[in-house]
């Protein structure tokens, strides 16, 4: 095992001592469930310090609950059970001599397949790639291993992660536990679908355009887009950042202590800082609020999202907040040039596989590269120039207020057979409107569940802050999440 500090990192805990951050989680905590798979991860240190719970026994409660799920859902990959049991004995053995590593200690976590696991090959969801085991531990992984969390499994990701679905060429068909007919999302598929059926608490996705809000939208649980840089990711690059995907806010908060944690292989990181992520406390009075309906290009608000985001505005009202209708800051021509530069970027790294690896990929995103042959070096500037407008009118728009409230997505989870809720590859961005633009102006990002649709799917709430106010962004939502008052159970296996 990597000490503290290896690969970058530093020791992996928050500023406030150990039994302090138990303390508050203790008397934050709400009634626990019965079945340890659905406790939240705030809760079960407190549980493992006072010999109320042991890691033993959580582990063993959601490998059940994936064992019950999983020929439905299809959300994991490289489950690792024997792994996972001998990690957590470790964990129990440290926390009854009192050497508990810190409030991650034991507690169950997945990966999604893209970022690398020790001894893991990362097949990026496609059959084209070559399954050659990973040598060491990404960022974000080897924080969370030495903070003592319990890696069990990775999950689901489609074709190279280039799809808001669960369709990949690679893995079965990972499917929406609230509706089995339905996509979770994507491209962090599996964590969502994961999170909503109670793989237990910590769930790591990643996100270039909405592969973190999107599934958490429509998985009906919450999701964090950090600022870009503020966790550390390798490789890094434009618009990519990781993130926790929970059911709970406070959740989210407990993995960004460990996640966050500086790491040198990430050379477009932020500088450490050391943020109290579990002050979470606070309200929404006198808060500049905008409501965005229209994302200024990409597909229309269905009306019953609308009316969800509308309700949820109104919350914030009535808590004080001064909410005002925002103008869209984004432009067809923004759209299209983020089409543009990353058709062209994908067809550059795939253009020269072997032709028998190249077939198979998934038809439907070959579609979608290949017109990018004939990209001239022009059109690749200017695609680039409209991401650098994204960047300079969204985060001059960002000025005007505090937060801005919006869908995550104009439409609920749509059919899981299909790679994109138009089925167009000419148009497969139309839907991410609203999430894409915080990639490209690296501001932090939120979705959290605020209502369902006359069927019943869960419509995803986007909070999103100023450039680097993650913490901002999670306080708020931890609002929100008190203040919607009472919310539905979770989706039980057949």
């Amino acid at each position: 095992m990597k000490k503290a500090g290896d690969d970058g990192g530093q020791a992996p805990f928050p500023p406030r001592p150990l039994h302090a951050m138990i303390w508050a989680m203790t008397e934050s905590a709400d009634t626990t469930p019965a079945d340890p798979a659905d406790w939240a991860a705030t809760a079960l240190a407190p549980a493992f310090a006072s010999g109320a719970l042991s890691p033993v026994e959580v582990i063993e409660a959601v490998l059940a609950r994936v064992a019950a799920w999983e020929g439905d859902l299809c959300a994991t990959y490289a489950l690792d059970p024997e792994g996972a049991r001998a990690a957590a004995r470790a964990a129990e053995a440290r926390w009854r001599s009192g050497m508990a590593l810190g409030p991650l200690d034991g507690v169950p976590v997945t990966i999604k397949e893209m970022v690398a696991t020790r001894g893991v090959p990362t097949p990026m969801g496609t059959a084209a790639s070559m399954l050659t085991p990973a040598p060491a531990d990404a960022p974000a992984p080897a924080r969370l291993r030495e903070a003592g969390a319990v890696i069990f499994a990775k999950t689901t990701a489609p074709d190279y992660g280039m799809l808001s679905s669960g369709l990949s060429s690679f893995h079965p068909l990972t499917r929406n536990p609230w509706d089995l007919t339905r996509t979770p999302g994507g491209s962090s598929s599996g964590a969502g679908a994961a999170a909503a059926a109670g793989y237990g608490p910590l769930h790591l996705g990643t996100d270039i355009g909405g592969s973190i809000r999107l599934p958490a939208g429509w998985c009906g649980i919450f999701g964090l887009k950090p600022s870009n840089g503020r966790v550390p990711i390798d490789p890094p690059y434009l618009g990519r950042v990781a993130g926790p995907m929970t059911r709970t806010v406070a959740d989210a908060a407990l993995m960004m202590t460990a996640i966050t944690r500086p790491d040198a292989r990430d050379h477009m990181s932020l500088p450490w800082q050391g943020i109290d992520w579990m002050a979470l406390d606070g309200d929404v009075r006198g808060l500049r609020i905008g409501l965005m309906m229209d994302a200024g290009a990409g597909t229309a608000v269905e009306p019953a999202v609308r009316d969800a985001v509308m309700a949820a505005a109104r919350v914030f009202e009535a808590g004080g907040a001064h909410v005002a209708m925002a103008e869209p800051f984004l432009t067809p021509a923004m759209f299209d040039g983020f089409d543009t530069f990353f058709r062209t970027r994908f067809w550059a790294e795939t253009r020269d596989l072997p032709p028998e690896r190249y077939e198979r990929i998934l038809p439907y995103i070959r579609a979608w590269v290949e017109p990018a042959s004939g990209t001239s070096a022009l059109e690749l500037y200017q695609g680039y120039q409209q991401l650098v407008a994204i960047r300079e009118a969204g985060v001059r728009f960002s000025q005007r207020f505090d937060y801005v409230l919006s869908p995550v997505a104009p439409m609920a989870a749509f059919d899981a057979c299909l790679p994109g809720p138009n089925n167009d590859p000419s148009r497969p961005f139309d839907h991410i409107a609203f999430t894409m633009p915080c990639n490209m102006t690296e501001q932090p990002s939120a979705s959290i569940d605020c209502g369902v649709t006359p069927g019943g799917l869960p419509i995803g709430l986007q909070i999103s802050g100023r450039r680097f106010d993650d913490h901002g962004v999670l306080r708020v939502a931890q609002w929100f999440e008190t203040a919607r008052g009472d919310w539905r159970g979770w989706p039980e296996p057949a």
